[in-house]
Parts: structure tokens; C-alpha cells; sequence
């Protein structure tokens, strides 16, 4: 076990990390016809509006939580005067929330993707294999705030993000330490994201990259009818 904790604690997130962005630079500089969302709307746009809404605003939600919840210091919620039980319990509630939006939408993504017969002939084995992946992670996601709510002192909160703050300092022997004892639930959870920054250069995920954040900021443009 403790060899097994070092390898997917220790190792395996610098390793991740390393595909993650090399396997992304790679990706733009020699496939860009390949860089895209790959969106099946115009195959079938039926519920696919909402779903893709509730699929999005949750999981970006989500992904806000865990970067302020694993990445920023403990000590930055202290001096806000919020204790670590009192973070867990808005971490459980907040991430519950938008937990529920984003099953909902990503339900709804999953079965128009296995059942649709146009969807599922023009998807790829990676399109299927990232979005059942993200499913999977978000229900263990889920199953860990009900572990987490049989204990509320936030102890377990503490070591998930010393886990973090020692392997963002390159320390991954003390960051193995905090993570090594917590319940296997939050291991899996944890194991399953890194896969996701593997897998992230090979799927459609590199969409992300590509945020249209100049979009809101651009010129309008002008339209006029012909005389």
C-alpha cells in the first residue's frame, strides 16, 4: 500500500502534469484540424441546449470549488475567520449543489451519446470513453460528501489540501504522508481526476484551451443589409 500510495499520490500527478501540457502543445502545433469541440448539435438538438447548460455551469462550478478548496492555503480561509469544519460544510453544500446540475445535465449528455443512433455513429471511442470517465467522477464525487458528512471536523479537508500544498512544492513524500490515511473513496476520486489531466491532450477536452475570453471583449460587428 505504501508503495501503491507513492506511485498514484507521489508520482503519478507530476507525470500527469507532463502530458497534460506537453501532450497539449503537441496536440496544437501538429493537429489543429483536430482542436475542436467536436459538438454533435446539429445531429440532434434535441434537450441538448439545457443539458449542455447544466452540464457546463455545473462542472465549472465545481472545478472553481476544488481549485479554492485543494489550492489555496488553509491559511487564507483563517484569516476570513472561516474554521476548517465550517469550510467543509460549505464545500459540502455548495459542491452538492451544483453536483446535482451537472449530474442532471451530464445524465442527459450520456444517454443522448449511447442511445442516439446518429450520436453514437459519429462518436470515437475516446468521445464515449472521456464523457462515461467524467460521469464516473462525478457520482464518486457525490458518494464522497456523504462520507464526508460522518465526520464534520474538517480533518480530512486538511489533509487533501496539505496533499496538494506539499506536491505544489515539489515535496511529494511529506504530501503522501497527509493523503495516505484518508478513506479509499476520496483515493479514487482523487486517481480519477489526475487520469482525466492524462486523457485531457487526446480527447475533445482541449476545447478548453480555446475559451472565447476575447469574444466578450471584441468589437461589435456591423451587419447591413444589401441596397
Amino acid at each position: 500500500m505504501a508503495f501503491l500510495d507513492m506511485f498514484f499520490f507521489g508520482i503519478y500527478p507530476y507525470i500527469a502534469t507532463g502530458i497534460f501540457f506537453l501532450g497539449s502543445l503537441l496536440r496544437y502545433d501538429r493537429e489543429q484540424y483536430s482542436w475542436k469541440t467536436g459538438s454533435s448539435q446539429m445531429l440532434s438538438s434535441k434537450n441538448f441546449r439545457i443539458a449542455n447548460i447544466l452540464f457546463h455551469v455545473g462542472i465549472i462550478a465545481i472545478l472553481l470549488g476544488h481549485f479554492a478548496g485543494l489550492v489555496l492555503p488553509w491559511e487564507i480561509w483563517h484569516a476570513l475567520g472561516i474554521s476548517l469544519a465550517t469550510k467543509q460544510v460549505i464545500a459540502m453544500g455548495v459542491g452538492g449543489f451544483f453536483g446535482v446540475l451537472c449530474f442532471i445535465g451530464l445524465t442527459m449528455l450520456v444517454i443522448r451519446r449511447l442511445f442516439d443512433p446518429r450520436i453514437r455513429a459519429n462518436s470515437s471511442m475516446m468521445d464515449t470513453g472521456i464523457l462515461l470517465l467524467i460521469y464516473l467522477q462525478l457520482i464518486v464525487g457525490m458518494f464522497t460528501i456523504v462520507i464526508s458528512s460522518g465526520h464534520m471536523d474538517g480533518a480530512v479537508m486538511y489533509n487533501l489540501m496539505s496533499w496538494s500544498r506539499y506536491l505544489l512544492t515539489f515535496r511529494p513524500v511529506e504530501a503522501v504522508e497527509f493523503i495516505s490515511t484518508v478513506h479509499p473513496v476520496y483515493k479514487f476520486h482523487v486517481t480519477l481526476g489526475i487520469t482525466l489531466f492524462v486523457l485531457f491532450p487526446f480527447s475533445r477536452l482541449v476545447h478548453i484551451w480555446s475559451v472565447p475570453v476575447q469574444y466578450v471583449r471584441r468589437s461589435y460587428q456591423v451587419v447591413r443589409s444589401r441596397a
